[in-house]
């Protein structure tokens, strides 16, 4: 199944450009969230050098933050970069959590291979990619129990559409074996 970046920002900004003033862009380097200005008429979720994956990332990020967030650059959250310490990586993971189940939901919505990013190649610990997953994933079966933040149902449900795909179940989200077990 190809997965188009024109495809995603014809979805996303059909789907919220009006009711949201806010549009899906592909950017540089770096992804980030900029709110509406003098010269942007439209709050701009900018995704990565082209990236399937950065673009659901960012989104979901989106689909997270509150009205008053969604005023300010990249929500108003702060950013520790690659280079964590343990304790910091713990933090950066339980933030991480409700985003990350959101992307995972849209990426099971267009039949597209999701990994957890724990987003720390030189910090000081190995991060437990397994232990996070899991962690996701129980968010994911809460979202699916329970339901799921509005905008992300919305887009959720749109894309599945697209891409022909079944209403998700929990099996669409398998948990992962600690990598002793394997």
């Amino acid at each position: 199944m190809e997965h188009s970046n024109h495809d995603l920002m014809a979805i996303f900004n059909g789907c919220f450009l009006a009711s949201f003033n806010t549009e899906l862009v592909l950017g540089g380097d770096e992804p980030i969230y900029l709110p509406a200005d003098a010269e942007h008429p439209h709050h701009r979720v900018v995704f990565a050098r082209g990236y399937f994956a950065s673009a659901l990332h960012e989104i979901a990020h989106w689909c997270i933050a509150g009205a008053e967030r969604r005023l300010l650059e990249d929500y108003g959250y702060w950013y520790e970069p690659d280079g964590r310490s343990e304790q910091v990586q713990a933090e950066f993971e339980k933030v991480e959590v409700k985003p990350q189940a959101v992307e995972w939901i849209l990426a099971a919505s267009c039949g597209f291979r999701f990994q957890v990013s724990c987003d720390n190649l030189s910090g000081s610990c190995q991060p437990d990619r397994v232990g996070f997953t899991n962690k996701v994933r129980e968010q994911v079966l809460r979202y699916l129990a329970e339901g799921m933040p509005q905008r992300a149902k919305i887009l959720s449900d749109v894309l599945r559409e697209h891409y022909g795909i079944a209403p998700l179940q929990p099996a669409d989200f398998p948990a992962m074996a600690p990598i002793d077990a394997i």
